[in-house]
């Protein structure tokens, strides 16, 4: 499989994109700054709730952790889908946070259908 070269300029969209998506679930969640982007992956910089800082490549063929700042954390070399994949395998805050967001929607659903 040959990855998907995008434009200097879309890289960082989908990757804000990504990013947006689990803010509320992390500490923080950035480009990383430091590491050089190219037409085929960007660097993202994710520190957890559980204080661990994770550097993950995102290309075309997934996500995946290339750096770890912890000795806690968890590596391998394994790519997954999405980044939610991703974080819900790295982090149990990540996970407990989602599901109640997740479990907080579907009540507020529930209330809507009943009422």
């Amino acid at each position: 499989m040959t990855e998907q070269v995008l434009g200097k300029e879309t890289w960082p969209l989908e990757a804000e994109a990504a990013l947006n998506d689990v803010r509320k679930h992390v500490k923080e969640a950035i480009v990383e700054p430091d590491l050089r982007s190219t037409n085929q992956k960007i660097y993202l910089k994710i520190t957890t709730h559980e204080d661990e800082v994770y550097t993950v490549e995102m290309s075309a063929s997934g996500f995946s952790v290339v750096e770890c700042l912890n000795k806690r954390c968890i590596t391998s070399e394994r790519k997954y889908e999405t980044l939610y994949a991703l974080l819900d395998n790295i982090s149990q805050k990540y996970r407990e946070s989602f599901g109640e967001e997740l479990t907080l929607k579907l009540r507020d659903l529930e209330r809507k259908q009943q009422g």
